[in-house]
């Protein structure tokens, strides 16, 4: 089963690489690196580690969202509307959620655009977790292929490869834009 102390050392990284905004390593590899390394049991391991996924993303988005008051009126107007646009469309809203749940897109720029839009974090976090337990479990379970690899390396790679530094900045990027948008102009366009 594995030492109660090892789980809160997977909980306490993977609930502080959570909290970092960008850049940081993906949980998944993490996981399997404590998967590999450990003498933990793979469904505890991925329970933690989505457990303090949600947990940090949820936390990022509640940070980001009192960061917001420091955005020009202008800017905080507009993501206020677009918080209304997405409320109003949820059938969208919920496709949209269902596949960013199961993906390995990096989620820390939708936490914060979700804060900063003043969306529900629960039902999103709620996604959130169940799509990373099962990502995470298919990780974790195929981490006996990656026994053969040096799992740093693996690690190293995420964080420098040209698509995955590309991703992370076209995220940042996205963040960005989703305050200049005039969402209350669309947002009076589709009543």
């Amino acid at each position: 089963m594995g030492d109660p102390g090892a789980y809160a050392l997977v909980a306490a990284a993977v609930l502080g690489i959570n909290l970092l905004p960008a850049f940081g390593p993906p949980t998944w590899a993490v996981l399997v690196l404590f998967s590999i390394h450990g003498d933990l049991s793979d469904p505890v391991l991925v329970v933690v580690g989505a457990l303090a996924a949600a947990s940090g993303r949820i936390l990022l988005a509640i940070g980001t969202r009192r960061l917001a008051r420091f955005l020009p009126e202008r800017h905080r107007e507009n993501l206020e509307a677009a918080g209304e646009l997405l409320a109003r469309r949820r059938g969208h809203s919920v496709a949209a959620l269902a596949l960013f749940a199961v993906s390995p897109v990096p989620s820390a720029q939708l936490f914060e655009a979700a804060g900063l839009t003043g969306v529900r974090l629960v039902p999103l976090t709620a996604a959130f977790f169940v799509g990373r337990t099962v990502s995470y479990a298919l990780y974790v379970g195929g981490a006996g292929a990656l026994s053969t690899t040096d799992t740093g390396e693996v690690l190293l790679s995420s964080l420098t490869s040209p698509w995955g530094v590309a991703l992370q900045v076209v995220l940042v990027g996205a963040l960005v834009l989703l305050a200049r948008v005039d969402w209350r102009r669309r947002l009076d366009g589709s009543s």
